[in-house]
């Protein structure tokens, strides 16, 4: 009977933010490590995964009608930006007030 075989490493591709890049390089240098592929293996073997709790908000998908200008609008933002049009919404979402300023329409078309 022959053991198992174990899988070579495989590449594993996702985003970062910039900040935690930083901190990859830094700790790096700091376990005196050759590549970030060691850090995220040494953070993993580190790492409770099964006691993990996630902070992030549950999402649930919503359609809405916008115009075609506006929607223009949106879209070229978010390629300049380089975000999500998801992003800019929920930042605008984030932003309107709960309550019409008195004196200012509830609703308003471009």
């Amino acid at each position: 009977m022959s053991s198992p075989k174990i899988k070579a490493a495989a590449p594993l591709t996702f985003d970062l933010p910039v900040s935690l890049i930083a901190k990859l390089e830094k700790a790096r240098r700091g376990h005196q490590l050759g590549s970030a592929s060691e850090v995220v293996r040494l953070a993993l073997a580190h790492f409770d995964l099964g006691a993990f709790q996630s902070t992030r908000e549950p999402h649930r998908q919503i359609s809405v009608r916008i115009a075609g200008k506006q929607r223009t609008e949106l879209r070229q933002a978010a390629k300049r930006k380089d975000v999500s049009v998801g992003e800019l919404i929920r930042a605008a979402l984030e932003q309107l007030p709960d309550k019409a300023k008195s004196g200012s329409p509830a609703r308003q078309r471009k």
